[in-house]
């Protein structure tokens, strides 16, 4: 089938994109900026892409002209936008989309909302349900799903709830801690949005899909505490506390405050299904939250994809590009950055040095303490040094390298982005990166470390006069300034 793909850069997009390629349909993919959405030449191939924004109709004849599709799935979301203009924007994109979609002779839309069967609805559901009355109104067949929390390695909603279960063993919440929800797995999601693809049973129908349990948000937090080992300690105010509650998930997560206020307002519905009758239409077996945990936790530690796109055995680590789904956090976090030039003619040079750090080749500097520090793992119950690496020259994602696990080898880029696999008080990244314009060259080298409460914070400082002989000596090192 000719699959039109909005949002294909998406969270849900790109876990969408291969599963519909590999089942042999022609999709083209549409992004707002070319630029963020970077296919391996294997997807390449197989797809076509168009740049466009929806919030501009006045570009769609020129964009999609003389272009027919069979379905068109919409996946785009405005939780970033401003407070005040959310349904402002969400409804001139929706309306943008029936337009492309008429000039383009679709014959179903697919779109995934949020559950809106409450009476008093945020802002932010309140948007996403003028989105699904938009699309209604069109006249063309559609397949409306609406979910709640979706549960996978990398989604906003679990990236939240680890911030929160990991930074804080003891939590005094406000009231939206005993809503009520419904999670679903990833994998059960796509599922749903891939199988209803010309399913004549889901036209002209919306459904209300969820996971097999209906949890709070207090039950969530310590379910995932449970699975992954940790005492923590929750309790519930009969408070609200909404900008209060907003800066506190602004200050603990990697969320913004605009998508924190948007999402605190919305834990105060009860997003749950009342009807389940896509059961019937597309049968599967939903995935309980702790085993949805459990899997997303298994991806990041057999592919360490922090943001991983995969979602079944038919996908694999080195078929597609990890680079777009790669992704340092930025806030909550304590990061050492540093820098140095280095000429123009040295660059696959200066690129090898840090491609072959690790091993036998070492550090490059104070490969001793590297060792202490493996030791001191050992006696922690961690990994230590042992493993070394695979080959002293080849580098693959998901490699180990001593005291780490390979994300990212992107040598066409210069950029290798290391994770932490040491017992330690939060999480660690290591990057190394050479950017170049046709004046300068410059290798980049970045540490960033997320901190677990109080321990991981003290452990920061408690580094820092190591990390500035360490990380200093060994970048001019690879530079190959001793």
């Amino acid at each position: 089938m000719r699959i039109l793909l909005t949002g294909a850069n998406g969270y849900i997009g790109m876990r969408l994109l291969p599963v519909l390629v590999e089942a042999g349909h022609e999709v083209t993919c549409v992004v707002r900026d070319i630029n963020r959405f970077q296919p391996s030449t294997d997807l390449m191939n197989k797809i076509s892409i168009i740049e466009f924004d929806f919030l501009h109709p006045e570009n769609a004849i020129q964009n999609f002209n003389h272009k027919k599709f069979d379905v068109a799935y919409y996946l785009i979301h405005s939780l970033g936008d401003t407070h005040t203009t959310l349904k402002e924007y969400e409804i001139r994109s929706a309306g943008c989309f029936v337009l492309v979609a008429t000039l383009t002779q679709v014959k179903q839309i697919i779109y995934l909302g949020g559950i809106s069967n409450e009476k008093t609805l945020s802002r932010h559901l309140l948007a996403r349900k003028a989105v699904k009355d938009v699309l209604i109104r069109s006249g063309i067949a559609y397949t409306i799903f609406e979910a709640g929390i979706i549960v996978g390695s990398g989604s906003l909603s679990f990236e939240i709830i680890r911030d929160l279960t990991e930074k804080l063993p003891f939590m005094i919440g406000p009231r939206w801690l005993n809503s009520r929800c419904q999670p679903i797995a990833i994998r059960n999601l796509i599922n749903y949005l891939h199988l209803s693809l010309g399913n004549e049973e889901t036209l002209f129908k919306s459904f209300e899909i969820g996971g097999p349990e209906v949890l709070t948000y207090k039950e969530m937090l310590l379910g995932f505490a449970a699975v992954r080992g940790y005492k923590r300690y929750i309790f519930s105010l009969p408070v609200l506390f909404p900008s209060l509650s907003s800066y506190w998930l602004h200050f603990t997560t990697s969320a913004n405050f605009t998508i924190a206020r948007q999402l605190v307002q919305s834990m105060k519905n009860d997003v749950i299904c009342k009807e389940h009758a896509i059961r019937e239409i597309i049968p599967q077996d939903l995935i309980p939250y702790k085993e949805a945990i459990k899997l997303a936790f298994l991806k990041i530690e057999q592919n360490m994809v922090l943001s991983s796109w995969i979602d079944a055995a038919s996908s694999s680590l080195r078929r597609l590009d990890v680079n777009q789904y790669v992704e340092v956090p930025i806030n909550g976090c304590y990061k050492d950055r540093r820098w140095i030039e280095i000429d123009k003619d040295k660059v696959e040079e200066v690129a090898a040095r840090f491609f072959e750090i690790g091993g036998n080749q070492g550090w490059y500097y104070a490969d001793k303490l590297w060792r202490i520090r493996g030791w001191l793992d050992k006696l922690a119950g961690g990994i230590g040094m042992s493993r070394g690496r695979r080959s002293n020259v080849d580098i693959q994602p998901g490699d180990a390298l001593d005291l780490w696990r390979v994300l990212l080898v992107d040598r066409k880029n210069y950029r290798l982005l290391l994770f932490a696999e040491m017992k330690l008080p939060g999480e660690a990244w290591l990057e190394f990166s050479i950017v170049q314009n046709e004046y300068r060259c410059i290798l980049k080298q970045t540490a960033t470390f997320r901190p677990r409460g109080i321990a991981g914070r003290n452990y920061w400082y408690l580094m820092l006069p190591f990390h500035y002989f360490i990380f200093r000596n060994m970048l001019k090192r690879i530079a190959g300034k001793k």
